[in-house]
């Protein structure tokens, strides 16, 4: 899912006492995420996550009738309230709209159902606002204007929440801010709002908005008469943004505080009695204001307006808020309350907590955590070190009061200005964190601004996903790669290419006492010998061991467990007990091909299809020859696999033989030893087979205890997964086949956080393994060089390791299995490299010099941001350094250092990386000065190295004011096809209105890691947003020109342009053959065509529909996918014979006759294919992502999602998965009641695209669900599973 949150809530939802929160994202998600806390760190564990198919906009929890845990009204554009209950980490609907026909039945979890309005998010529809009574009697939700309603929640005989209909609460030419519920006890529930009702301008009335008042507004619920009325409302400060209730009834004085510009206020209704009581001839203070503190280098003239604002109850009826600005400074806010009388407060107090990153959400857990749900960036969970701040910079309402009396300024609500704040706020620096500390991070990659697929890395087998983040000081450049992370622990050469790796575990009766199992060697084959390694402190050569080092080594393990080693080399079987050793030898000429053992039993493969079985006898300790059989073809690989816990032998073996079958033979004593159980055909050889035992889940139902899973590696690189049963030894009929690499796949058992899992190597490693959680098996690749053998590896260091070679070296991992949940995601690693500011656009270009490469050239900018350098001037501490040491002494604990006194240099290595440890959890994004004056820009251009890690190679600066938004790589053919960096800048550009003083095309050569200015070239058409290479020319985009240049020597020359090419502004471009694709900013697509012969550029088609374009793509030379800032996707194509008509002249330059007769007789482009993601689309790229899989269209959004489009190659699988979708679009849960179809369709009509996001619903369902969708598409459950997989595969 995307990235980013747009609200979140915290509370106990699945069990009492449980500190779980309840995140809102973007694109419809909604998900729960308990604060686990374990022996080795603090973490989010997600519980559940339900896909809503809407526009999640506000969410509020209740807890009715006192009861222990809370339940979740959430406001969507669905039209309706939904209330939805966790129990048991699974989501269940209390309340909820129903789409369609009434004959349907509703899911059984769906027990009510209501609808107020029509579905989307419109300014009367109620939903953006979502307010809660403490005390759980009722709920309010509220719209942009006008309508507001207000639902009462009760019990019913069965104790099942019921909902009442809804009461109406609305005011005309009313726009709503904010809304909270009141704590006022258990007297009448209230309701506060922030409104403003604008004039009626039809009436004639001739009152200024600028002059109307906004107003906190008080809505009683009179649960007696069951009716809403508007109790009380006053004027407020007129930049009021957020509200928070403050606790009452017997826990505090009730009321709310009100954040606004500059200043917190609180205000109740009974501040207003008590102020009419007073003598009105004097002049007197009724509010309750103070000014927060202001940054040391913010302009006076410029609000700091706050953002959010949250309560946190205490125990003994304590409580504090907690406030951020819009620049991320977050305050401490102290309710002073009257000694005498608890219900009156007497003043305020603001003081500086920390520097946070600007948050959607803020919300603090009775563990004393705060989780900081950012607005752009990652996510974070912190601690409180200290909530008490007595050195803290700090503001009070008294200074405020104080300064109002001595004024002469006699409205109080004109007092409150920005201007009032500067001169008596408190000024601060913002430095690294001091009073809390980050735990943990929630990765988000909101905002994506653009996308690139390639294997830049130079040393790796499948491309990386290069994306641009981030905004401000949380830019960065991410390097995704698709896998499981590796830690590389240790690296070796080897005096050869080896054949083969093994472990043999300390199976001596010391290691078994210590219930430790580790490894004691490594025994590594090559083609005529073999290399044993002794595992202690370090891995050292022996000689000692009994095992022979002239042989290679076919298989080896501990034998019993006595100490017993057991070898297979090709002449023989070689036994090792008590410090004797035995040799089983090959009869006549033949040899020993391929071998098995575990701890009791051994399985050897002779030349000629012979397989010889071995068993240990637990009486005398020998290895006996049991038996012998001949399978009938040459054995090319096999595997005994391990013995189950509580068995004295595994039952069955796995045998895979040169006739393309793998079998399943006995090893159970008697008559049946070594007979055939049952076998499967396969399409390719089998190259090597491994057999796992699985226990049972809770959630997968079809496991029993024992259940075996049959893993084969085949020649053509791709490896099958399918079940064996436990008694019978059949193999499952639906294998799931999986394409690997371009080498033969061989497979081997490690282990994975304490569960089984297989290691599978081909041109790249890969992980696959069954989630304990799901219960699914989850394959993904590691992010690592490729190997050729590996093995289980374990230590007193580590645990659960892999010992491995690749190419004449030894290599001991370790795998992290974060992301390897099992959930729909795939596993991804991400490498970042930190921006100066927010990431424009990037582009490939070769460098030149002796040594030429390529590198990643980056534009980035900054609105109203001063330059890096000008920052500097100022003293601006970005790193936020200079003070953010942690003081010494205070709260810290005394702890005896007596031990570390006689060892300086080791305890000033360890300090050092304390340090570093700390900078990590210290440190936070802190924003620039912000500028007095519109205009302002920070932006350079950096170049990056991806074949070293994505180092900077160059930071260039742009000059003031001037800001790069766009690149390219061009080669001029005027200049013998050198690879130029084109830049187009704007200076002094403001938004509201759009204008700017000066634009330029800047021309770069790269020598070597530097960048070399050329020239620049001044634009007066408009700002340059788009640059590409045509024809060895620049293509440029400026305002709605289009306009072609060559390469000049003190400047660029114009060539050939047209004017008019874009109805409003040209966004993007992209160039095939003689066809140049333009986007404009509001009305699509035209395809521009350029004739050589004339030098002129023709509009050859367009799209007649308006799209605000933000990215596209080429797909063929006749078919462009297009994103645009509503969030749909559409695929449009060049109608056939459009390109024969030649295009239209629009420049007036050819004669009449000459001409066609207008824009109305264009060729209009053909819409194949809508869409609608429900995010901003910024990126689009075609791309294929695995060796050998299928090329897709990669999208990114602005909330950081990162999906792709699919395109089908058969008909078969259009009509399973159009079925699949029209089936699942009735069965599947509705948690907001949107119709899936529907909320495809949202701005025009769903068209040949499948909702894959609905398909996948289909594996979270119960069985009985499953196999009722199943049968409408006449598959069965599994075939089903195993197509989503399948295709599932084919992308990654």
């Amino acid at each position: 899912p995307s990235g980013a949150i747009l609200s979140s809530l915290i509370g106990e939802f699945t069990a009492p006492g449980k500190s779980e929160i309840v995140v809102l994202r973007a694109g419809g998600m909604l998900e729960l995420h308990r604060i686990v806390t374990d022996e080795a760190r603090t973490h989010l564990k997600c519980i559940t996550r339900t896909l809503t198919h809407s526009i999640l906009r506000s969410c509020a929890k209740v807890r009715v009738d006192d009861n222990k845990r809370d339940v979740l009204a959430v406001g969507s554009d669905s039209g309706a309230v939904s209330v939805m209950d966790f129990a048991g980490g699974k989501v269940k609907i209390l309340h909820c709209l129903t789409f369609g026909k009434t004959d349907v039945p509703l899911p059984p979890v769906v027990l009510q159902d209501a609808a107020f309005g029509k579905t989307g998010c419109r300014r009367g529809t109620p939903g953006q606002y979502m307010a809660s009574d403490p005390k759980g009697r009722a709920v309010m939700c509220a719209a942009v204007e006008k309508r507001k309603l207000v639902y009462v929640l009760n019990r019913d005989a069965s104790n099942a929440v019921t909902i009442a209909s809804p009461l109406e609460a609305h005011r005309s030419r009313t726009i709503t801010f904010a809304a909270v519920g009141l704590d006022n006890g258990f007297d009448n529930p209230i309701f506060a709002t922030l409104e403003l009702q604008y004039p009626d301008y039809e009436e004639g009335i001739g009152e200024s908005a600028d002059d109307v008042e906004k107003q906190l507004a008080y809505y009683e619920l009179d649960l007696g008469l069951n009716h809403v009325s508007r109790r009380w409302a006053t004027a407020t400060h007129r930049t009021a943004s957020c509200l928070a209730a403050v606790p009452g009834g017997l826990d505090g004085p009730g009321g709310v505080l009100i954040g606004s510009e500059d200043w917190i206020e609180y205000m109740h209704e009974t501040m207003q009695s008590d102020g009419d009581a007073m003598d009105t001839d004097a002049k007197t203070s009724r509010r309750i204001a103070c000014a927060i503190p202001r940054r040391t280098l913010h302009p006076d003239s410029k609000g700091v307006l706050i953002t959010h604002i949250t309560v946190h109850r205490q125990k003994k009826s304590k409580f504090f808020a907690l406030a951020q600005t819009e620049l991320g400074d977050v305050y401490k806010v102290t309710v002073q309350v009257d000694p005498e009388d608890k219900t009156k407060i007497v003043g305020l107090q603001a003081c500086v907590l920390d520097v946070l990153p600007v948050a959607n959400s803020l919300n603090v857990s009775k563990l004393g955590m705060l989780f900081v749900a950012a607005e752009f960036g990652d996510h974070s969970l912190y601690q409180f070190e200290r909530i008490d701040l007595p050195d803290a910079p700090t503001s009070t309402s008294a200074q405020s009061k104080q300064g109002f009396l001595a004024s002469n300024v006699g409205d109080e609500v004109k007092y409150f200005t920005t201007e009032t704040a500067a001169k008596l706020a408190v000024k601060f620096t913002p430095t690294n964190l001091k009073n809390l500390r980050k735990i943990y991070t929630m990765d988000s990659a909101a905002p994506t601004t653009g996308v690139m697929v390639g294997e830049l890395a130079g040393n790796e087998v499948s491309p990386q996903i290069y994306t641009l983040n981030g905004r401000g000081p949380t830019s960065a450049l991410r390097i995704m790669r698709h896998g499981a992370a590796v830690t590389e622990l240790a690296v070796s050469d080897l005096p050869g290419i080896p054949g083969g790796i093994f472990t043999i575990a300390d199976n001596s009766r010391d290691a078994a006492e210590s219930d430790a199992v580790n490894d004691k060697y490594i025994v590594v084959s090559f083609a005529d010998a073999s290399l044993i390694l002794s595992i202690g402190d370090t891995v050292e050569e022996v000689t000692n061991s009994g095992l022979i080092t002239n042989a290679p080594t076919l298989a080896c393990t501990a034998l019993g467990s006595d100490g017993g080693l057991c070898q297979v080399h090709p002449l023989g079987v070689r036994h090792i007990s008590r410090g004797v050793a035995k040799q089983w030898n090959c009869p006549g000429l033949k040899r020993i091909e391929c071998a098995s053992a575990n701890d009791n039993q051994v399985l050897i493969a002779l030349g000629g299809g012979e397989v010889t079985y071995f068993e240990l006898d637990p009486v005398s300790g020998n290895l006996m020859e049991i038996a012998t059989r001949d399978m009938g073809a040459d054995v090319c690989c096999l595997d005994i696999g391990v013995i189950p816990q509580g068995k004295s032998r595994n039952l069955f073996a796995a045998v895979g033989c040169r006739d393309q079958t793998v079998r399943i033979v006995s090893l159970e004593p008697g008559n049946n030893l070594l007979t055939q159980k049952s076998s499967t055909a396969l399409r390719s050889r089998p190259h090597s087979v491994a057999l796992q035992n699985t226990l049972a889940t809770a959630q997968d139902t079809s496991s029993v205890p024992g259940d075996i899973v049959l893993t084969i590696g085949l020649d053509d690189g791709s490896a099958l997964r399918a079940g064996v049963d436990p008694v019978t030894g059949s193999i499952g009929t639906s294998p799931t086949r999986r394409f690997l690499g371009a080498r033969p796949v061989s497979v081997s058992r490690v282990t994975l956080e304490s569960g089984t899992a297989s290691l599978l190597l081909s041109s790249r490693p890969w992980i696959s393994r069954l989630d304990s959680t799901s219960g699914k098996h989850v394959m993904a690749p590691l992010s690592y060089t490729p190997l050729d053998h590996g093995c289980s590896f374990s230590s007193d260091v580590i645990k659960e390791g892999i010992v491995a070679t690749a190419g004449k070296t030894l290599r001991i991992l370790s795998v992290d299995a974060a992301g390897m949940e099992g959930g729909e995601d795939e596993a991804f690693n991400i490498n970042k490299v930190p921006l100066r500011y927010t990431p424009r656009q990037m582009t490939l270009l070769s460098t030149g010099g002796e040594q030429r490469k390529v590198v990643l050239a980056i534009v980035e900018s900054d609105y109203n941001e001063y330059g890096h350098d000008e920052k500097k001037a100022m003293g601006f501490d970005a790193a936020g350094d200079g003070k953010g040491k942690k003081a010494k002494g205070g709260d810290g604990m005394d702890m005896d250092d007596s031990d570390d006194e006689d060892k300086p240099e080791e305890k000033a290595e360890e300090d050092d990386e304390e340090d570093d440890a700390e900078k990590i959890v210290r440190a936070t994004p802190i924003r620039g000065p912000f500028p007095p004056d519109a205009g302002h820009w920070g932006s350079c251009i950096r170049l990056v190295d991806p074949a070293n890690g994505c180092t900077t190679l160059e930071c260039l600066e742009m000059g003031r004011n001037e800001a790069a938004l766009c690149c390219t790589s061009v080669r001029f053919a005027s200049r013998g096809g050198e690879p130029l960096l084109a830049i187009g800048t704007v200076t002094a550009l403001t938004m509201h209105p759009l204008k700017h003083t000066a634009s330029h095309i800047a021309l770069y050569r790269v020598n070597g890691d530097r960048l070399q200015l050329l020239h620049k070239t001044i634009v007066e058409d408009g700002p340059v947003l788009a640059l590409a290479q045509f024809q060895g020319r620049l293509l440029v985009g400026m305002g709605t020109t289009l306009r072609l240049y060559e390469m000049g020597k003190r400047q660029l020359l114009r060539k050939c342009e047209l004017r008019g090419a874009s109805p409003t502004m040209i966004k993007t471009l992209q160039t095939a053959g003689d066809r140049a694709f333009v986007g404009d900013m509001m009305q699509s697509i035209q395809i521009v065509r350029y004739d050589a012969s004339s030098n002129r550029l023709r509009v050859l088609a367009h799209d007649p529909s308006p799209r605000p374009v933000t990215c596209q793509e080429l797909l063929d030379w006749n078919t462009i996918a297009v994103g645009d800032k509503f969030g749909n996707l559409s695929v449009l194509r060049l109608p056939r014979g459009a390109d024969a008509s030649g295009g239209v002249d629009t420049t007036g330059q050819r004669a009449l006759w000459d001409t066609s007769r207008g824009e109305d007789h264009l060729p209009k482009m053909e819409v194949l294919c809508n869409y609608h993601i429900g995010e901003v689309v910024t990126s689009l790229t075609r791309a294929s992502l695995v060796a050998g899989g299928t090329e897709v269209v990669l999208y990114t959004t602005i909330t950081g999602r990162l999906g792709a489009l699919v395109p089908f190659t058969s008909r078969d699988d259009v009509e399973f998965y159009t079925q699949l979708e029209r089936s699942l679009r009735t069965d599947a849960l509705r948690p907001t009641g949107r119709d899936p179809q529907s909320y495809r369709s949202y701005y025009a009509p769903v068209k040949h695209v499948v909702d894959g996001d609905l398909c996948s619903v289909f594996n979270s369902m119960a069985y009985e669900e499953q196999s009722k969708v199943a049968g409408k598409v006449d598959r069965t459950v599994g075939e089903v599973m195993k197509k989503l997989e399948d295709t599932r595969n084919s992308l990654l």
